[in-house]
């Protein structure tokens, strides 16, 4: 099984809006470094926090990141998040527009994956 989920039905529109936000490609390229906060974010991207929320929510919706939470030294509760997004290519045929999406699937996923299988007898339904 290939460590990317490859998605097919992504809109180009979706994407293009998604991606074409300078924000949202900073977001994703520190989150890509190590996990961040929220906090940590907006001080990299110069960006409001409330900006990098609702950048992160839209990244969520699209699946491109990965919230943790974590457990600092005095017991707080934060949240990190880190970048799935692998790849995105583009094609343009028959006067219109292609998008294929790579994400990088989490290890969690692929174990219940896995067990989905096995539970089916290997059939996919």
């Amino acid at each position: 099984m290939s460590p990317f989920v490859v998605g097919n039905e992504w809109d180009p529109e979706n994407v293009f809006e998604v991606l074409g936000n300078e924000h949202v490609r900073q977001i994703l390229a520190l989150a890509d470094v190590r996990p961040l906060s929220a906090d940590e974010l907006a001080e990299h991207t110069d960006a409001s926090l409330p900006t990098v929320y609702r950048r992160v929510d839209v990244l969520q919706e699209y699946d491109m990141l990965r919230e943790e939470t974590r457990i600092d030294g005095e017991g707080n509760h934060y949240k990190v998040y880190e970048t799935t997004l692998e790849r995105v290519s583009f094609e343009v045929a028959d006067g219109g527009f292609t998008v294929n999406v790579e994400l990088r699937e989490d290890l969690v996923d692929k174990f219940s994956d896995f067990w989905s299988d096995l539970e089916r007898g290997g059939n996919e339904p």
